[in-house]
């Protein structure tokens, strides 16, 4: 393999696992889109390596966000909430306790109104692959339980 192509393949691949990292670390702070990261890093590996790409498809954590995203599946309602929720407690004790100045304070609110806005418009409904973070169903050809039998 040429230097110039090892480089640009070692380019691509770094960026990925960057945009993974981002992505996971978004799951659970609000301020970080977890969906645009992991699509992004996707779209890296896809162009780089198809090994990663598949371990990124295939994790329990980030594959549902992609797998939905590309079905158009929605996020649940509880999802959304929850999502809503953390983000509001978020930026609210940030604004309370960390941060001082008043337009810093309007910048975290203006965040917080932009992303509720965001959120709000997104589909809602229930995808395909639980977005709980939970194997994908027999639907998907993974072999998880139905939703039939989580409830018994």
């Amino acid at each position: 393999m040429p230097l110039a192509k090892s480089v640009n393949r070692a380019l691509l691949v770094a960026a990925g696992a960057l945009f993974t990292a981002l992505g996971v670390i978004g799951m659970f702070l609000p301020l970080l889109p977890t969906t645009p990261f992991l699509l992004l890093a996707a779209w890296f590996f896809a162009r780089s390596s198809k090994r990663f790409l598949d371990r990124l498809l295939n994790n329990r954590l980030c594959g549902p966000y992609i797998r939905n995203y590309r079905e158009g599946a929605g996020i649940s309602r509880r999802r959304k909430a929850l999502t809503i929720a953390l983000l509001w407690l978020t930026i609210g004790v940030s604004a309370l306790f960390f941060v001082t100045p008043w337009w810093g304070k309007a910048a975290l609110f203006v965040v917080a109104v932009g992303v509720t806005i965001h959120l709000l418009m997104m589909k809602t409904g229930r995808p395909k692959a639980e977005d709980t973070g939970a194997a994908p169903s027999r639907c998907c050809g993974q072999g998880g339980r139905t939703e039939k039998e989580e409830r018994s």
